[in-house]
């Protein structure tokens, strides 16, 4: 599978910005999930839905982030509000290792294929 992360961009503090991963090939049944890496950071989660939609989220992002799905449409959305100068970061879309997974997966060891990524810069 081919996953092509897009909606990155400079937004000040405060504002919402809407991510989307497009994914080519088999992708039913298969969780997809958002992790980020801020500048001079280790790559870190943010967010997991799995193929029946259940969701988990990091507590830093937890009331302010929003995984979707959009399974005719092999795409996963992460909406963001209340963004803050902290989630500036290049946003990274994955798929689950294992097909039909309902366990919520935080780990990156979990995700077999991953997008190239988005910047997200948060303005103060």
């Amino acid at each position: 599978v081919q996953l092509q992360a897009s909606g990155g961009g400079l937004v000040q503090a405060g504002g919402s910005l809407r991510l989307s991963c497009a994914a080519s090939g088999r992708t039913y049944g298969y969780a997809m999930a958002w992790f980020r890496q801020p500048p001079g950071k280790d790559r870190e989660f943010v967010a997991t839905i799995t193929w029946t939609h259940r969701t988990t989220y990091a507590d830093s992002v937890k009331g302010r982030f929003t995984i979707s799905r959009d399974n005719a449409e092999k795409t996963a959305y992460l909406e963001m509000n209340t963004l803050k100068p902290e989630d500036t970061a290049v946003y990274f879309c994955a798929q689950g290792e294992r097909r039909y997974d309902d366990f919520t997966r935080s780990t990156a060891e979990r995700y077999a294929s991953w997008g190239q990524g988005t910047l997200v810069t948060v303005s103060s």
